[in-house]
Formats: structure tokens, sequence, C-alpha cells
């Protein structure tokens, strides 16, 4: 399932790039009934286009299709977002240091100690 993911979801990603070859292989599959029915010079008695001209001209909008959508990509990319921050102004506060002294300290050795913290290690 995931390999089935992937392959699809692989081709999805490079069908952009073969877009030029999806209308080549189309034009070839239906170049007869080009050649018989859209091509200019159908009613030349030697006509040797055989459709060549409506390949050109698919290949031309599909190029076009193309760079239109990369103008509108470059005018999307081209935006700048300006984000105004607001200005803090932060007063020092002077510190208020206390007289007493808050260490206690121990002449003695202490008695035990705790063995939920203090255990060797395992």
């Amino acid at each position: 399932m995931k390999r089935l993911i992937i392959i699809v979801l692989s081709i999805l990603i490079l069908s952009p790039s073969f877009g030029s070859l999806f209308v080549y292989a189309s034009f070839k599959i239906n170049q007869k009934e080009i050649a018989k029915t859209i091509c200019v010079q159908r009613k030349l008695a030697f006509n040797n286009c055989n459709g060549r001209c409506e390949l050109q001209k698919s290949i031309k909008k599909y190029s076009d299709n193309e760079r239109k959508m990369q103008d509108s990509l470059k005018e999307k990319a081209e935006l700048v977002y300006v984000q105004n921050t607001i200005e803090v102004d932060l007063n020092i506060v002077p510190s208020i240091e206390s007289k007493e002294n808050t260490f206690t300290f121990f002449e003695k050795k202490p008695i035990s100690a705790s063995n939920l913290t203090f255990h060797p290690p395992v």
C-alpha cells in the first residue's frame, strides 16, 4: 500500500515537468485524425504537414500557460508582509537587598542522611 501511494505521489509531483511530453504523446496517438480533420493544410494534394501545425499550436499554448502560471507564482512570491511591533519601555527597578542573613551555618557534622535521596548506584 505504501509503495502504491509513493508511486502515485511521485507521478503527481513529476507530471508538470513532463507536460510537453504528454502533449506530444496525445498528438502521436491522434495524428491521423488531426491530419484529416483539424489540420489547416488538409485540403492540399501533397500534404507534408500531417498535423504538425496543430502540434506546434498545442505546444505553444502549453508553454504560454506555463509562463502565465510562473508569472502568477512570482507575483505571489513577491508579497512582503510587515508586522509592526510595539515598543516596550522597561524601567530598571532597583533591587532590594535584605540586610539579614538568610543562610544557616552548621558548626557540627550532620547526624544522618536520607536514604531516599542518597543511595549507592545500582
